[in-house]
């Protein structure tokens, strides 16, 4: 069983930066491909980015690339996502998810582990 905690959420003014960190535990972690989701109120969860094993791939929602950035420390086994240039469509609960596929997913059933999640709130 894999253990998912998220931190670094909170409220920022429109233009700024958060960034969001998630401590994995349970499982080798570098036998986890890692991603981040999020989901406003009254949407569905939506995919944001997610990382390959070694982090030799990352990939992101069309509404975020450019603007965020994934990484991950498997030494610290730690998932981050830089925000920059928030817009207050990007507020939303983030979650952080893992799974032991190879390969990154997009929509939610392809991630078996998920954090409690943690808000972002972009005020304008």
């Amino acid at each position: 069983q894999v253990q998912l905690v998220e931190s670094g959420g909170g409220l920022v003014q429109s233009g700024g930066s958060l960034r969001l960190s998630c401590a994995a535990s349970g499982r080798t972690f570098t036998s986890l491909t890692m991603g981040w989701f999020r989901q406003a109120p009254g949407k569905e969860r939506e995919f944001v980015s997610g990382i390959t094993w070694y982090g030799t791939g990352t990939y992101y929602a069309d509404s975020v690339k450019g603007r965020f950035t994934i990484s991950r420390d498997n030494a610290k086994n730690t998932v981050s996502l830089r925000m920059n240039s928030l817009k207050p469509e990007d507020t939303a609960v983030y979650y952080c998810a893992a799974d032991g596929r190879r390969v990154v997913g997009t929509t939610t059933s392809a991630y078996d582990y998920w954090g409690q999640g943690t808000q972002v709130t972009v005020s304008s």
